[in-house]
C-alpha cells in the first residue's frame, strides 16, 4: 500500500507540475519536501489529514491515491515541438496515463473486452508507395471508400482505438502507444483546429499500424510516412486526382479551399499531398511555401475556409452515462472515473 500511494503521490505532483519545494509550500508547509521524497519512495506513510491536503494541494480526489496503477504505456510515439519542457512533457504524460486509466476501468465494468486487429499489420514499408498500398488496404478492410472521412474521431472508436483529448500546451501535437500492450491509444490536444485534429489523430493512427523497421528509417523518415499516410486517409489518390487532375501547372486558392471545406484537410496538407502524387512539381511546392511563410494568416489559414465538421472524443462520456443509467456504478463513481464532483455530475446526467 505505501507503495502505490507513493506512485499516486508521485503521479498527481508531476500531473500538476510541481517540484517536490513547490508542494511542500502549496501544502502550506505541514510536511517537508523531503517527507513527500519518502512518501514517493514508499519509505513513509502519510497520514490521513496529509492525504486530505495532498488531494486538495494537488486537486485530484482522496480515492485517487487508493486506486490501483493498472496501466503502462508502451512504444510511445510523442510528438511535440523542442522547446516543450520536461516539466510540461511529464505533466502530459501522467494526464494520459490517469485518463486511460479510467477509461480501461469503466470498461470493465462494462465487461468490454479489447479486440482490436490491425488490418494492415502484413504490409511492410520498404517504401514511400507502400503506405499508399496500405492506405488502400485500410480504407477497404474498414469500408471507409475513398470519399470524405466524416468524423475521424468517431471511426478510431468505433474500431477500439482510445481516442483522449487532452487540454495542453500548443507544443504538444499528440501521441500515440499501446496501453498494457495491446490496447492502442492516439492522443491528441483539444486545443486544435477541427483539420488539425483530424491529420494529426490519423498521423498517430500511422505510428500504430505502419510496419516501419525504426533501425533502417530514421524518425525523421518515419515522420514523413505517417504524414503520408494521414494525407492519404484524408485524400486517397483517386480521389484527389478526381479533384485536381493528374497534373497541375497551377492550383488556385479557391479550389484548396474547397477541397479544406469537403474534406477537412488544411490547405498546407493538400499541397503536400498533391506534390507527393507528382500533381505538381517540387518547385511549385516550394514557391508554395514561401508564399505561406511571408503571409501570416494563410499560414494560420485564417481567412482561408474552414471545415464545418466535428471532432471530438464522446464514447467514454457515452459509456460512462450507460453504465451509469443500468447502475452498474453509482454516481458517486462515475463522477470520480470523468474527474467532476459529484454534484457536477448530478446536474449533467438525465436518466429517463
Amino acid at each position: 500500500m505505501k507503495a502505490q500511494i507513493g506512485n499516486r503521490i508521485k503521479s498527481a505532483r508531476m500531473l500538476a507540475g510541481l517540484s517536490l519545494r513547490e508542494l511542500s509550500d502549496a501544502l502550506g508547509g505541514i510536511v517537508s519536501h523531503n517527507a513527500i521524497s519518502k512518501y514517493e519512495k514508499g519509505e513513509m506513510m502519510p497520514d490521513s489529514k496529509v492525504l486530505i491536503a495532498l488531494s486538495k494541494a494537488l486537486n485530484v480526489k482522496t480515492d485517487y491515491f487508493l486506486r490501483p496503477q493498472t496501466v503502462e504505456i508502451s512504444n510511445i510515439e510523442f510528438r511535440k515541438k523542442g522547446s516543450l519542457t520536461v516539466k510540461k512533457t511529464n505533466a502530459i504524460k501522467e494526464n494520459i496515463k490517469d485518463n486511460i486509466e479510467r477509461y480501461i476501468e469503466l470498461e470493465t465494468y462494462l465487461n468490454f473486452e479489447n479486440s482490436f486487429v490491425n488490418p494492415i499489420e502484413n504490409i511492410k514499408i520498404k517504401e514511400v508507395e507502400d503506405v499508399e498500398i496500405a492506405v488502400e488496404h485500410l480504407l477497404h478492410q474498414w469500408d471507409l471508400g475513398i470519399n470524405a472521412l466524416p468524423n475521424v474521431i468517431e471511426i478510431l472508436e468505433d474500431k477500439d482505438i482510445k481516442v483522449v483529448e487532452i487540454d495542453a500546451d500548443e507544443k504538444f501535437d499528440g501521441l500515440s502507444g499501446w496501453a498494457n500492450q495491446s490496447i492502442p491509444v492516439i492522443v491528441i490536444n483539444k486545443n486544435f483546429t477541427v483539420d488539425r485534429k483530424r491529420f494529426t489523430a490519423l498521423h498517430e493512427l500511422g505510428h500504430l499500424l505502419l510496419d516501419i523497421d525504426n533501425e533502417v528509417f530514421s524518425q525523421k523518415e518515419i515522420e514523413k510516412f505517417c504524414h503520408r499516410f494521414a494525407g492519404a486517409m484524408l485524400l486517397p489518390k483517386e480521389t484527389l486526382f478526381n479533384e485536381l487532375g493528374e497534373k497541375r501547372s497551377s492550383i488556385s486558392i479557391n479550389e484548396l479551399i474547397f477541397i479544406k471545406e469537403s474534406y477537412g484537410i488544411s490547405i498546407q496538407a493538400i499541397m503536400a499531398r498533391a506534390k507527393d502524387l507528382n500533381i505538381i512539381s517540387n518547385d511549385q511546392f516550394i514557391r508554395f511555401r514561401i508564399r505561406v511563410n511571408q503571409n501570416e494568416n494563410l499560414k494560420k489559414e485564417i481567412g482561408y475556409g474552414e471545415y464545418k465538421g466535428t471532432e471530438h472524443s464522446s464514447r467514454f462520456k457515452q459509456l460512462l452515462y450507460r453504465a451509469t443509467a443500468e447502475e452498474i456504478i453509482s454516481m458517486s463513481k462515475a463522477a470520480s472515473l470523468s474527474n467532476i464532483k459529484l454534484a457536477q455530475f448530478r446536474d449533467e446526467f438525465m436518466a429517463i
